[in-house]
């Protein structure tokens, strides 16, 4: 059996000539590139079974050198990279990369997380074989097609890494139980690392960005569950007619309540009708209790201004008058 061909694209010397002893110490072939054009070049000739590719090359970078080797023939790429921020290396997996490792790096992580690509290309390969149970898995407007490794979804195909299929169909196998980070790097990436758990999330967040966030669960210090959302049950197309507003009525039995109306010839308000049709008796006053004593009668019109009973202008009494001497003379009847 040949041995496996892996191409180092690093445009540090150093580094490039480390990886190649150490690979070719492990028995496997190697070839170099220095920049990224030369690294599409050689990618297209050779034909190799890997690809370890630095992002920072000269002419164009990692990146670019990623979307076109992928764009020709699929083929498994461990990227290296001396930033450490995620979103470069979301980006990274987004076009294609199937791991990667931050620089400064383990010459033994390294070998680990080529031996598992390899393993994973090999298994790729049997599981093309279309097997007994490679029935599509179907959820919702998701469609898994595990003989052709197709993903569509909403009448749509969905581009995945070889990686990131993988994941999905394991998950998707699965539906509703949580599996572990550590379970997912076993099956998947076929090691077991407390550092791999990261790669795990990475490769869960571009599944997510590509087929969208509702189909995997996090499940928070434990892993990931496949549960896709329930579909919104359709609309009514002919909804019934509208009751319109309810009436409030009065008491039962007794039939609503009726407001007071108008009388139009006079247009002043009708008191409320009570029970039996009898208008309801209109409120009596009463007459204010005094402070000081009993209830006094109501004043009239000529007490109210300050004068008796009977007393005319200027205090003389009907028919009356003063006589001599300021005496009061009776009136007459």
């Amino acid at each position: 059996m040949t041995a496996p061909l892996i191409l180092v694209v690093e445009d540090e010397p150093t580094i490039a000539n480390a990886i190649a002893r150490r690979l070719a110490a492990e028995s496997y072939r190697v070839v170099t590139a220095s920049d990224g054009l030369e690294a599409v070049t050689k990618a297209a000739e050779l034909q190799p079974d890997l690809l370890v590719l630095d992002v920072m090359l000269p002419s164009i970078d990692g990146l670019e050198v990623c979307r076109r080797v992928q764009a020709d023939r699929p083929v498994p790429v461990l990227m290296l990279t001396a930033r450490d921020d995620e979103t470069d290396k979301l980006v990274g997996l987004g076009v294609g990369a199937d791991d990667y490792m931050t620089k400064p790096f383990s010459m033994r992580e390294l070998l680990a997380r080529i031996k598992a690509l390899l393993r994973r290309v090999e298994r790729a390969k049997q599981l093309s074989l279309p097997p007994a149970d490679a029935s599509p898995i179907v959820t919702a407007d998701l469609v898994i097609d595990r003989a052709s490794r197709r993903v569509t979804r909403a009448g749509r195909e969905v581009h995945l890494t070889p990686t990131e299929f993988d994941l999905l169909v394991f998950l998707a196998e699965s539906p509703r139980t949580v599996l572990t980070r550590e379970k997912l790097l076993e099956h998947v990436w076929d090691w077991i690392d407390a550092s791999g758990t990261r790669t795990v999330d990475s490769h869960i967040k571009a599944v997510r960005r590509k087929l969208g966030a509702d189909l995997i669960r996090t499940v928070h210090g434990v892993g990931y569950a496949f549960d896709p959302a329930p579909a919104e049950p359709a609309a009514n197309p002919n909804p019934g007619p509208n009751p319109g507003p309810v009436q409030q009525t009065g008491r039962p039995g007794r039939g609503p309540a009726e407001p007071p109306s108008q009388n139009p010839s006079t247009g002043r308000l009708r008191p409320p009708v009570g029970r039996g049709g009898q208008a309801a008796a209109a409120p009596t006053s009463k007459p204010a209790p005094n402070q000081d004593g009993p209830v006094q009668p109501a004043k009239t019109a000529a007490s109210s201004r300050g004068k008796p009973p009977g007393q005319t202008k200027g205090g003389v009494l009907p028919g009356g008058g003063l006589g001599r001497g300021g005496r009061l003379r009776p009136g007459r009847g």
